[in-house]
C-alpha cells in the first residue's frame, strides 16, 4: 500500500514538473526570434545546391526571416517557395528553440531533397538534365551528374517521351548501364550509342524495338567481341530486324 502510494506521488511529481517546463518555454520561448537559418542536405543527392543558394530561396518567401518572432514564420510557405526550384524535390522546414547563454535563440531548419538526374541532354532541344519522371532540372555550375549524355537533333519532347524510356532500359540493365557512355541521335531518328569499352560505334536505327537489338547487341558482345575484339570493328548495325551487322576497321 505504502509503496503505491509513492508510486503515485512520484508520478504526480513527474507530471507536474512536465507542465511548470512546458509553461516555463511557453512563456519564454514566445517571444523567440529567429537568429539562424541551418540548412540539410541529403547525403546521397546526387546533384547538391550550396547552402547560399538555398538560403536564399528560403530568404525569396519572407524577406524579415532574421529576427522574425518564430511563431510567426510560415514554414509552408518557406518550403513551397523552396520547390520551386526545380532542382529540388522536396523541401521539409522546422523550427527549432534553442537556450543561449541567459535568453533563448530561434533557428529555421531547412531540410532538402534534391531531384535525381536520369540523363544528361544536349542538343537542338538546350542543355539540361531529365529526371526520371521526365522533370527538366537546370544545369549548373555548383553542381555536375555522372549520368549517361544524350546528344543530337530532337526536340525536348522526343527527349521526354521516347529517348527517356530508352535510357531508363538501360540504366536498369547491368550490361549495358556500365557500356553505354553516349547516346547520340542524328537528324533522321537514327541512335548511335557509344560504349565505354571498344573504339567502335553500334547504330540502333530507330527507337522501335529496342529491347530486342540490345538483347541480340549483348549476345554479340558475348560470343564475338569477349574474344579480344574489341578494337576490331569500326561499326556495329542493328537497324535490320534480328540482324547485327558489323563492319570491319579498314
Amino acid at each position: 500500500m505504502l509503496r503505491n502510494i509513492f508510486k503515485m506521488t512520484g508520478l504526480f511529481a513527474l507530471v507536474a514538473f512536465i507542465l511548470a517546463t512546458l509553461a516555463f518555454t511557453s512563456k519564454e520561448g514566445k517571444d523567440v526570434v529567429c537568429r539562424s537559418i541551418e540548412i540539410k542536405i541529403e547525403p546521397n543527392d546526387v546533384i547538391k545546391l550550396n547552402e547560399k543558394e538555398i538560403t536564399r530561396l528560403a530568404q525569396m518567401a519572407d524577406e524579415q526571416l532574421m529576427g522574425k518572432n518564430l511563431r510567426m514564420i510560415n514554414a509552408e510557405l518557406i518550403e513551397r517557395e523552396v520547390e520551386k526550384h526545380k532542382a529540388i524535390l522536396k523541401a521539409e522546414v522546422y523550427k527549432v528553440v534553442v537556450k543561449d547563454t541567459n535568453s533563448y535563440a530561434g533557428i529555421l531548419g531547412v531540410k532538402v531533397k534534391h531531384r535525381e538526374p536520369a540523363v544528361r541532354i544536349i542538343s537542338t532541344s538546350g542543355n539540361f538534365y531529365l529526371d526520371k519522371e521526365g522533370v527538366r532540372i537546370p544545369v549548373s555550375a555548383n553542381y555536375a551528374a555522372n549520368v549517361l549524355v544524350a546528344t543530337g537533333y530532337f526536340s525536348e519532347q522526343f527527349a521526354r517521351e521516347e529517348l527517356l524510356p530508352f535510357v531508363l532500359h538501360l540504366s536498369k540493365n547491368e550490361f549495358w548501364n556500365a557500356q553505354a557512355k553516349q547516346v547520340h541521335v542524328e537528324k533522321d531518328g537514327n541512335i548511335i550509342i557509344t560504349p565505354l569499352v571498344g573504339s567502335h560505334l553500334v547504330e540502333l536505327g530507330t527507337l522501335e524495338n529496342y529491347p530486342q537489338k540490345l538483347r541480340n547487341m549483348q549476345q554479340f558482345y558475348k560470343q564475338v567481341m569477349a574474344n579480344n575484339n574489341w578494337n576490331k570493328y569500326e561499326k556495329i548495325s542493328l537497324k535490320y530486324k534480328n540482324q547485327v551487322i558489323a563492319k570491319k576497321r579498314s
